[in-house]
């Protein structure tokens, strides 16, 4: 098996470091990826931390995986030696249920493989993209556009699909007023699609202090959650709320800002459960809902979509001794808008 350099989570508690790892040889149907850039999404500080469950070890993260092939096995059709590629949140599935046959690998009645912390198809726990390589089936490596930044286009394998999935589910386009919770990793997404599919964008923000960016990604309104006022100013505006945030908000608010049928789709994953009074949903027939990633399919649109329309998500790039620094800005929210690893400094 080829030992690869890494940068992995020993325990919960304690910092990543630097380690080899073991990448499985390539088979038939595998793609040996050099991973190029590797995006920090805040779903990589909850798993590390064991706050959405208990991993096994030490462990990588990382599931917004740009690079080049490097070598293909011998029934891969897909890809060739030298294309630039992209690996999201999952590295397989059962290929069987209902979901896989439809595209939705995301929701695979067995449980798909994610690209970390998952058990992959040969016993192993699956390590991520914190690394110089990795190898992965054919089947779930998408083709990033050559017009897309390669360090920029890493997020969009998550945060991307993320925002992407729930709005076009919902029919964000023309004549639907979108509202986007918190313009973060996920919002600022998440805003920049919604404009781009032609929907008039409301930013829900907890303050002002990045209208700017907001107004400039493509936001036409922007409003401060701290302020009471805005919740009466906007009772009954909106089809859609996509929320972003994963931390604790008083949803029964949110849902009142929904028209009659609207609904709040929830994309952020908080460890604490979310309340939700049935009279905010049943006096406007409101539906709360939830969405995760997307399938291979629809990533693969997803990543077209940006390309066509120059969507990108804005991102600071930082060495891997800086991810243990980086992880403590994305919890203070102090970066705009997400990490890029140069997997370079791995090497």
């Amino acid at each position: 098996m080829p030992i690869v350099n890494a940068y992995v989570a020993p325990s919960a508690a304690e910092p990543l470091v630097p380690a080899k790892i073991e990448r499985r040889d390539v088979g038939p149907r595998d793609v040996l990826i050099e991973i190029k850039y590797a995006g920090i999404c805040h779903s990589d500080i909850h798993t590390v931390r064991g706050e959405w469950g208990e991993q096994q070890y030490p462990l990588a993260p990382g599931h917004e995986i740009v690079g080049i092939v490097a070598e293909t096995g011998s029934a891969v059709t897909r890809h060739q030696v030298g294309d630039r590629v992209g690996v999201g949140c999952m590295v397989n599935s059962c290929r069987e249920c209902v979901h896989c046959l439809t595209g939705e690998e995301q929701y695979c009645l067995k449980g798909n493989v994610p690209t970390y912390g998952g058990v992959d198809r040969d016993g192993t726990i699956t390590q991520g993209g914190y690394s110089t390589h990795v190898v992965v089936d054919e089947d779930f490596v998408l083709r990033v556009p050559e017009s897309l930044d390669f360090a920029a286009a890493a997020p969009l394998l998550c945060a991307g699909i993320t925002t992407y999935s729930p709005l076009k589910r919902w029919n964000a386009g023309p004549g639907r007023k979108v509202a986007v919770v918190g313009l973060g990793g996920l919002g600022h997404m998440a805003v920049q699609i919604a404009h781009a599919l032609g929907a008039e964008v409301t930013v829900l923000s907890q303050s002002l202090s990045k209208k700017d960016d907001g107004v400039r990604l493509g936001a036409d309104h922007y409003y401060a959650t701290s302020d009471p006022a805005t919740f009466e100013q906007l009772a009954g505006s909106f089809d859609l709320i996509v929320n972003t945030v994963s931390a604790g908000l008083d949803i029964s608010a949110y849902l009142m800002l929904l028209s009659v049928d609207g609904t709040m789709v929830n994309v952020g994953a908080p460890a604490e459960p979310l309340p939700v009074n049935a009279f905010a949903l049943i006096t406007g027939r409101r539906s709360f809902a939830g969405s995760m990633i997307g399938g291979i399919r629809e990533t693969q649109e997803m990543l077209d979509f940006c390309a066509e329309h120059g969507i990108a998500p804005e991102t600071e790039l930082i060495g891997a001794d800086q991810i243990n620094d980086a992880y403590e800005r994305v919890l203070a929210s102090q970066v705009r808008y997400r990490f890029v690893i140069d997997t370079a400094t791995l090497a």
